[in-house]
């Protein structure tokens, strides 16, 4: 098989595996990097370089950065480049019309969902959230659209009971490595043949604003538990106690230990403290911390709260 020459273009942690994979295929030559600018970061607000271009630079890659992709020298860039394929995987830009005429084979997107399902910036989060048992991984040819392209390979994995959104981002991202590379053999080779997605089973996954992790104590205990899950790292869970914000963690309690009264309602069980949901359920504290607090362990935010007869969480 002809040797690919291939440009890639990828931003977070997700696109690491599928990149350092593609390095290491002796029928693909990384032309180049193409990732988002260095910019302030973590608490400090530090300016940092990507994840992406520090695995770039540490394989000798040359990296491209620029502010907009739609700008004049990015067309050039890729004009001159004469790429057989461009893969991107949450590059985090939206990718000109122009630019996705120019590699032979296409742009190909990995995307972290079982497409038409969960288009969108955050389908992993989502798809946790949302309490899907299964989800997957879609190999597609980029089109104007928002993860509308014709579909190209699949991957399906189960969602566990407790798993995380970060726990299943990063499974996702080292199975995406192997997706990505027979997808590319499959286009050079002619032996896949791209699938039209069907626009009436699509749903959505814009990206996450921080009202997603407000808790609705009106909601049953599995749905606010799989919010918790898929909220993770960031907007988190959260409600407000005395007035002011609370994160919390926890688990649905069990059936026998509910006990009946107004959502939201705290009680305290033994050593363990629920809170009252929808239809006959509760959440199981595990951990919660107040706004300007380390976070402690629900028994000690019991005790330490000296909680009053039917007092409430927020809404």
């Amino acid at each position: 098989m002809p040797l690919l020459t291939i440009i890639f273009c990828g931003t977070p942690a997700f696109a690491l595996p599928s990149l350092r994979d593609l390095i290491d295929q002796p029928d693909f030559q990384i032309a180049g990097v193409v990732t988002q600018p260095d910019r302030p970061r973590g608490r400090g607000k530090e300016v940092a370089s990507s994840p992406v271009k520090d695995a770039a630079a540490a394989a000798g890659i040359p990296v491209y950065q620029p502010q907009k992709i739609r700008a004049e020298e990015s067309y050039e860039y890729f004009r001159n480049a004469e790429p057989d394929a461009v893969v991107i995987i949450a590059y985090g830009q939206i990718i000109p019309a122009r630019l996705i005429e120019i590699p032979r084979l296409g742009w190909i997107n990995l995307h972290g969902s079982l497409l038409p399902k969960y288009r969108g910036a955050a389908p992993i989060h989502w798809a946790v959230a949302s309490g899907e048992t299964r989800t997957g991984l879609t190999t597609m040819r980029i089109d104007a659209g928002l993860d509308t392209g014709p579909m190209l390979l699949k991957h399906e994995t189960e969602i566990a009971p407790d798993e995380t959104a970060p726990e299943l981002y990063a499974r996702l991202a080292e199975a995406g490595a192997a997706l990505i590379v027979k997808t590319l053999r499959g286009l050079a080779s002619g032996t896949i043949t791209p699938t039209p997605q069907d626009n009436s089973h699509a749903t959505l996954a814009p990206p996450l604003k921080k009202e997603d992790g407000r808790i609705n104590w009106s909601l049953p205990a599995q749905t606010i538990y799989n919010r918790i899950r898929g909220f993770q790292p960031w907007p988190g869970a959260f409600t407000t106690f005395r007035g002011k914000q609370c994160a919390i963690w926890g688990k649905p309690a069990p059936r026998q230990s509910v006990l009946i009264s107004t959502p939201g309602t705290i009680r305290t069980n033994g050593g363990d403290v629920d809170v009252t949901c929808a239809e006959e359920t509760a959440l199981r504290l595990e951990f919660v911390q107040l706004e300007g607090r380390n976070k402690i362990s629900a028994r000690e935010f019991a005790n330490g709260a000296r909680l009053q007869s039917n007092e409430r969480f927020g809404t």
